[in-house]
C-alpha cells in the first residue's frame, strides 16, 4: 500500500462579511450531518474480510488509511489499499458499499442532532443547500431514504456525479455550478474530515468551516486550512450571523 499526504493551499479569498452574502451551503454527510457511530469502519472491516483488500497482517495499516482519508471517495481509497490494481479496488469498494447498506439496514441511520432543523432553517433562510459525500450513489439515497431527507436539500453529489472526490475541489463547484450561485465567495463548505476542508479551500468557498463531530478533531481541521471550528452544524446559523447569538 502506498500512501500520499496532501498539503493545504494558501488562502486567497475575499471572506464571508454576513449572512448577505450567502449564496450556498455546501454540507458533507456522514460525520456532518448525519451520524457515523463508527458504521464506516465496520463496513471497512467486513468488505477487507469479504473481499481481501486490506486484510490479514495490513489490516491495521488499511484501518488507519480509512480513519485517515475519511470523507474521501471510496472507490479512491480501495484505490491505494489495492495498490493500483484496479481490477481489486473495484472488487473492494463493492464489498465496502454492500457492507455499509447492510449496516444501516440492521441498525438504521440517524441524523447528527438538530442537523435537519438548522437545514430547513438555512433553506427558508434563502440558502441553496446541498449534500456531498464519498459514498457512491447508492449508498448515498439510501441513507437519505433511510432519514427521510429527500427532499431535505436541493440535491445530493456523489464523486462520479462530479469527477473526482474530496479533496479535490469537484463537489463544491459542480453544487455552484448547478445551484447557479453567483460567485465561490458566496459559498459556505461544512465538513467533519481534512479532505472536506481542503475540497473547501482548494473551491476558492467563501468560508470553510469544520465541525467536531465526525473523523477529525480541531488541530487536523486547523492545519487543513478550516477559517472556522464549530462543535456541531446546530452552530452554524450563528456562526453565518443568521442569528443574534
Amino acid at each position: 500500500m502506498t500512501t500520499a499526504t496532501t498539503t493545504p493551499e494558501t488562502r486567497a479569498v475575499t471572506p464571508l462579511r454576513s449572512w448577505a452574502d450567502v449564496e450556498l451551503i455546501v454540507l458533507d454527510m456522514a460525520g456532518t450531518t448525519v451520524s457515523d457511530d463508527g458504521a464506516v469502519e465496520q463496513a471497512f472491516a467486513l468488505a477487507a474480510e469479504r473481499s481481501g483488500i486490506g486484510a490479514g497482517s495490513d489490516f491495521e495499516a488499511s484501518l488507519q488509511y480509512v480513519r485517515d482519508t475519511m470523507g474521501q471517495s471510496k472507490i479512491d481509497v480501495f484505490r491505494v489499499l489495492a495498490d493500483g490494481d484496479e481490477a481489486a479496488a473495484e472488487r473492494g469498494n463493492a464489498a465496502f458499499e454492500g457492507a455499509y447498506a447492510e449496516i444501516v439496514a440492521r441498525d438504521g441511520v440517524a441524523g447528527v442532532d438538530g442537523a435537519a432543523d438548522v437545514i430547513r432553517e438555512l433553506s427558508a433562510a434563502g440558502a441553496s443547500v446541498v449534500f456531498t459525500t464519498g459514498f457512491a450513489p447508492a449508498t448515498r439515497d439510501a441513507v437519505l431514504d433511510a432519514l427521510g431527507w429527500q427532499d431535505l436539500a436541493e440535491f445530493a453529489l456523489s464523486p462520479v456525479d462530479a469527477g473526482r472526490g474530496r479533496p479535490h475541489p469537484d463537489l463544491p463547484l459542480t453544487a455552484l455550478l448547478r445551484t447557479g450561485a453567483p460567485s465561490v465567495a458566496s459559498m459556505v463548505v461544512v465538513g467533519d474530515t481534512r479532505s472536506d476542508v481542503e475540497a473547501g479551500t482548494r473551491a476558492g468557498a467563501g468560508l470553510v468551516v469544520g465541525v467536531l463531530t465526525g473523523a477529525h478533531d480541531r488541530a487536523a481541521l486547523t492545519e487543513a486550512g478550516a477559517d472556522a471550528v464549530i462543535s456541531s452544524i446546530r452552530e452554524l446559523p450563528a456562526l453565518l450571523g443568521l442569528r443574534g447569538e
